[in-house]
């Protein structure tokens, strides 16, 4: 008897942004506030930066600040270095911000302040996953999958992953190794640099991917 798979249950994900209330007009400012403002504001500000598609030249919003409105270029590109998947909670990720905040403090005290309305506003965001009512029993009904549910998933299972599973892996290659069997393609999918991308570009990584390795396995079935 032919082994039944566990599927793959593609999710969404909506994110509602809610203002907490607390804004910096200067780096000290920032600073201060980063130390006390809740766990899921971090959150907001760090992990769920990609899921508003907003990519440039940063990777949270607190390098985007520095570089655009602050024109702190030095500061927002070691803001831009830091992986908030490199952490094993929020607590340690506030303390490299601190940390890295601080050292560039040291060398210039005395920030500049942004003009009025571009302050830096401090969120978070209220998250909302439900089913898209898409799933996947096999590596090509996979494909067809990838290819058409909202941005919104793909950053649930590829980025926010990374975060509730730990250790860097991804709802995606977790299920391609572990109920496909196909290590390598995993890899490759778990590899794939989500801070040089945006999220349609590793779909279509992905995609890419994928429909290598289905007609590699059509090529083989066809011998």
């Amino acid at each position: 008897m032919e082994k039944v798979l566990d599927p793959f249950e593609f999710r969404q994900c909506v994110g509602i942004p809610k203002f907490t209330g607390e804004r910096a007009r200067n780096l000290m400012e920032l600073r201060d506030i980063i130390s006390v403002v809740s766990d899921e504001s971090i959150f907001h500000h760090t992990c769920q930066y990609f899921l508003g598609g907003r990519i440039l030249d940063y990777t949270n919003d607190f390098a985007q600040w520095a570089g655009e409105s602050l024109e702190e270029r030095a500061l927002s590109e070691q803001l831009s270095n830091i992986d908030p998947y490199d952490f094993k909670d929020i607590s340690a990720m506030r303390d490299k911000l601190l940390n890295v905040i601080d050292d560039y403090l040291s060398q210039f005290p005395v920030p500049r302040e942004v003009i009025s309305g571009d302050e830096f506003y401090f969120s978070k965001t209220i998250t909302l996953i439900f089913s898209s009512g898409i799933a996947a029993k096999n590596l090509a009904e996979f494909l067809m999958g990838i290819k058409y549910i909202d941005a919104g998933s793909i950053y649930y299972h590829f980025y926010e992953a990374r975060v509730r599973l730990g250790g860097g892996v991804d709802d995606f290659s977790k299920w391609i190794d572990e109920v496909l069997g196909k290590w390598e393609l995993a890899k490759k999918i778990k590899t794939i640099d989500l801070f040089m991308h945006s999220i349609e570009d590793v779909r279509r990584h992905i995609i890419a991917d994928v429909e290598e390795e289905v007609k590699r396995n059509m090529e083989v079935m066809q011998q």
